[in-house]
């Protein structure tokens, strides 16, 4: 087991969960150009995560079906799934595994200024993202390839598997006696952490520089990406920030992080428009 990391921790619980201790720090992708090396510690399983997400993405679209909300906009479905197709390929450089996800991409009618990409390739847009911010294609080119960066970096799963070892801290006192709940539920977990929970600015970071490389290997501007910040800081009125940044929070330094890595992936947006 590895211990680098203060959550990866050993306790005596139940057989239920042995198969949950076995904290791995693993390399979820190739630097790219952008050298994103960061190793991670996981404590669930990866088919564990993607099978989840397959569920909590069904519970999704089904809420959205029955609002009559999924995919009513064909332009914008178009217009988003033409730029998602240019992002997919992109994904092999950072892990080649990604091109045979099951990806999935749907645009939910909603004045919420949102988008996300759950593990295994399942994206969300939101059309008052695109509309209200009134976002070029290179703008959400940038949007996209971010979230599909959470997901190739396995970010849900990393943040899933704080919360799991935060539980099996807490179980491991009652652990004697047996569980009565068990662990938590990954259907709901990936929810919360799509929906609720704040990334960390590491996990922000590197989907900032990941999807600036994305989007510059499929042709988009990466000029663009500090653009989407700037419209999405000025979106903020009051108390109200656009709920892309209640999971997505931005600092200070965020447009000065993008902008100082535009030159890495400069010659690949000029290559690729060749």
């Amino acid at each position: 087991m590895t211990s680098t990391k203060p959550w990866c921790i050993a306790l005596a619980v139940p057989s239920l969960l042995v198969g949950l201790l076995a904290c791995q720090s693993v390399s979820t992708t190739a630097p790219g150009a952008v050298g994103v090396d960061r190793k991670q510690n996981m404590l669930v399983s990866e088919a564990q995560i993607e099978q989840a997400a397959a569920q909590s993405y069904a519970q999704e679209l089904d809420k959205a079906r029955a609002k009559n909300a999924l995919n009513t906009d064909t332009r914008l479905l178009a217009r988003v799934r033409a730029i998602t197709d240019r992002l997919i390929p992109q994904t092999t450089v950072f892990r080649p595994d990604a091109a045979q996800w099951n990806w999935a991409v749907n645009v939910e009618t909603s004045d919420e200024l949102n988008a996300y990409c759950m593990p295994g390739g399942k994206i969300m847009v939101y059309s008052g993202l695109v509309q209200k911010l009134s976002l070029t294609d290179d703008e959400l080119a940038s949007v996209i390839g971010h979230e599909m960066a959470h997901a190739l970096r396995e970010h849900s799963r990393e943040r899933v598997s704080r919360a799991y070892a935060q539980q099996l801290a807490i179980a491991g006192v009652a652990a004697a006696t047996g569980l009565g709940q068990g662990t938590v539920d990954l259907v709901s977990a990936i929810g919360q952490v799509t929906f609720q929970l704040p990334h960390s600015r590491e996990q922000e970071a590197e989907a900032d520089i990941i999807g600036l490389e994305l989007m510059a290997r499929g042709g988009y501007d990466p000029h663009a990406a500090p653009s989407v910040w700037r419209k999405m800081g000025a979106a903020q009125s009051g108390n109200a920030p656009p709920e892309f940044m209640s999971t997505h929070p931005s600092g200070s330094t965020r447009i000065a992080d993008l902008e100082s890595n535009i030159p890495k992936v400069l010659p690949l947006y000029r290559a690729a428009k060749k």
